[in-house]
């Protein structure tokens, strides 16, 4: 009995890997920063954003998407809308190299092995690991004190399209809700410098990337059924 439950798992796993379509690609586009320092545009992308990206394509509506992404946030005081950040006068950057996995919704049907041009609008969300440093401010400098791992929440809405018979070119906009409120200095997380808070200490920074995809797809062609 084991020897066939073993058999028919090992048979469904192969199945599985025969039937998927696979995407591996690249991201490019910019980064900006939303939170204690600068402005607080949502889409506003003042430095460059790279990053590598694999999709397993379960069928022609979901996917799961795995992605690893670089890029330095650079937030000024002086190009907020605010006059007390105007008056404050602080900017810093900050290093953010983020992991994320998760589950790509399309919005229409984008069976890959279909001829022709088509497109469709997708969302996605999962959880994201990205590491950044230890910044706190005094006397208006900045200064690091290390690094550190935070989570994060992925919100990405985006327009893809099959441009080619193994391409696909997107363009997406994701905010990252982060748990953390030390990406700017507002909140250091040394005990040492609670003196040094400032800011709203209840509310979390939010990193955003903006750019373009583009995937090469390979694998067998699957047999997507009606379920």
């Amino acid at each position: 009995m084991k020897k066939t439950t073993y058999i028919l798992i090992l048979f469904f796993l192969f199945q599985m890997a025969n039937a998927q379509i696979h995407e591996i690609g690249v991201f490019a586009g910019g980064s900006n920063f939303i939170g204690d320092v600068g402005k607080t545009n949502y889409i506003a992308p003042n430095q460059p954003a790279f990053g590598i990206l694999y999709k397993w394509n379960r069928n022609p509506r979901y996917s799961w998407r795995f992605s690893a992404m670089m890029s330095t946030v650079k937030a000024f005081d002086s190009q907020s809308d605010l006059a007390s950040r105007k008056e404050r006068a602080l900017g810093f950057k900050n290093t953010i190299t983020e992991l994320s996995g998760g589950f790509e919704f399309n919005f229409f049907d984008f069976n890959l092995h279909e001829s022709g041009f088509f497109s469709t609008p997708y969302i996605y969300t999962g959880l994201s690991y990205f590491t950044s440093d230890n910044l706190y401010v005094i006397n208006g400098r900045y200064y690091n004190d290390g690094k550190s791992g935070h989570l994060a929440i992925p919100i990405i809405g985006g327009l893809k399209m099959k441009i080619a018979n193994n391409f696909v070119l997107g363009f997406e906009a994701g905010a990252r809700y982060t748990f953390t409120d030390d990406i700017d200095g507002s909140l250091p997380k040394n005990g040492n410098f609670d003196s040094l808070k400032f800011g709203n200490i209840n509310s979390n920074d939010w990193y955003v990337f903006t750019g373009v995809t583009l995937t090469y797809t390979f694998g067998n062609k699957p047999c997507y059924c009606k379920e």
